[in-house]
């Protein structure tokens, strides 16, 4: 009797186990680029057990010069993705109805990196040059800052040359641009550990040109945001999301450690994931995961300031709820 007994009471923890694994609320997040010190946050809210302490079972999606996170959530391959708030504008605009429901990041990091040989001091020394650029969703930004200068992207001595940028800085190195796109944390050090020293360059913030617009946002789709349970799910999701960065931004050498473990392509360094987290702190610091409603108007002026190639044409509606960071954040 005593081993009967025994054996019911272990096959109902047993069932009590399986109940509670199957309880857990499933979340798809599909990251804008590779395993990488930039997606830090959710990499340790998983690792540390943040996600299971609010019940998740987070699918963490690497991304890839080949992956357009609009393009994943709208056909169905993801719950929420990171994306900067240009793509994601303009995919509002062309019917893919984005939604911005938090921002980890409160700066940008995105630069123009230039030789110095070539003689730019300033960005009016831009005409007549060529100059790298990413595409896939991240040519916004440049699009807008290149009308309000009133520089032609379509070449010639008063214009522009676009290079389509891969994402690497072999253009720079091969000298077949004389300036590319880099990112504070990523890019720029890359050239540095190419050889080129940082007297050989000069570097042009958008930020310090009054064109920064908001990288990194956390964005679904706007009819979930109609339904309660997910709306829930989203709830707990960012509130364990911003205690992983900022566990990431107290603690970024163990935050690099971490994403280093994740990544199934071995192909990042631990010297540049630290020194990538380092970089990375710089930009989610200040921010508790709340949309800052003026961030988002200076991102909004920046991208309808472009002439008569505007890269959004009119005032976005709806594009930001703040009910879920109101919630997460209480």
């Amino acid at each position: 009797m005593k081993k009967l007994l025994t054996s019911l009471m272990a096959a109902g923890a047993l069932s009590l186990v399986s109940v509670t694994a199957q309880a857990a609320d499933k979340v798809t997040l599909q990251l804008k680029w590779v395993t990488q010190a930039q997606f830090a946050g959710y990499f340790v809210a998983k690792d540390k057990g943040f996600y299971t302490e609010e019940n998740l079972d987070v699918e963490i999606k690497p991304g890839g010069p080949d992956i357009a996170p609009p393009q994943v959530i709208a056909g169905g391959g993801a719950d929420v993705i990171i994306d900067w708030m240009p793509s994601a504008l303009a995919s509002r605009e062309k019917g893919v109805p984005l939604v911005n429901i938090a921002q980890p990041f409160k700066s940008s990091g995105m630069m123009l990196t230039c030789l110095k040989e070539t003689g730019i001091t300033k960005p009016e020394d831009f005409k007549g040059k060529t100059l790298g650029v990413w595409f896939f969703g991240n040519e916004y930004p440049f699009l807008s800052w290149m009308s309000q200068l009133g520089i032609s992207t379509e070449g010639g001595a008063d214009g522009v040359t676009v290079l389509k940028q891969g994402f690497n800085v072999d253009p720079l190195l091969q000298k077949q641009a004389q300036c590319i796109s880099t990112m504070t944390y990523n890019e720029y050090w890359q050239v540095i550990d190419a050889g080129i020293s940082a007297d050989e360059l000069i570097t042009f913030k958008y930020e310090d040109q009054g064109v920064a617009t908001l990288e990194d946002g956390l964005y679904v789709l706007e009819d979930n945001l109609k339904d309660e349970a997910f709306v829930d799910k989203m709830v707990r999701f960012v509130r364990a999301s911003m205690k992983g960065w900022k566990y990431a931004e107290e603690n970024a050498d163990e935050a690099a450690e971490i994403v280093l473990e994740n990544d199934a392509t071995g192909a990042q360094t631990e010297k540049h994931q630290k020194r990538m987290m380092g970089e990375i702190a710089k930009l989610t610091a200040g921010s508790n995961g709340a949309l800052d409603p003026a961030d988002f108007e200076r991102t909004v002026k920046s991208l309808l300031s472009g002439g008569s190639d505007p890269v959004i044409t009119k005032e976005p509606e709806g594009a930001w709820s703040k009910d879920i960071t109101d919630k997460a954040l209480n």
